[in-house]
């Protein structure tokens, strides 16, 4: 456990640096859980620990999870998310038949329909296709 610092002394104790590992972010927990076990922490701690936090919080926006669909499916999700109808995609398709021929797999999407597709979302046009790995 960490006793009363100031922020200098904890910077010596733990020199905060990004985060780009596991370790690193189990080493950054267990401070910041140290911190968090005391009674009361003094400005200096609470300083710092809103310094480590906001490492924490960096990388693990950096380690979600990209979900793993593309194409028609993406488009599907997009729609149900976005409490959209197929009437709603009649300015990217043309007509509604084109949007129900594409949503049920009859017809592929399109370049031009994912170009038109990834500005309507305002996602990138990569998004529909698979990721390499």
């Amino acid at each position: 456990m960490i006793h009363s610092c100031n922020y200098v002394e904890l910077i010596n104790i733990f020199p905060p640096r990004p985060i780009t590992s596991e370790a690193q972010l189990l080493a950054t927990q267990e401070i910041i859980d140290s911190l968090l076990d005391k009674e009361e922490l003094n400005s200096d701690e609470l300083e710092y620990l809103d310094v480590l936090g906001t490492l924490v919080y960096e990388y693990e926006k950096t380690q979600e999870l990209i979900p793993d669909i593309y194409g028609v499916e993406l488009l599907k999700a997009l729609i149900m998310e976005l409490g959209l109808r197929q009437k709603d995609l009649v300015p990217v398709f043309k007509t509604e038949s084109i949007v129900s021929a594409v949503l049920s797999g009859q017809r592929q999407l399109t370049a031009k329909h994912i170009q038109q597709l990834s500005e309507f979302f305002h996602i990138s046009p990569a998004a529909f296709f698979p990721m390499c790995h």
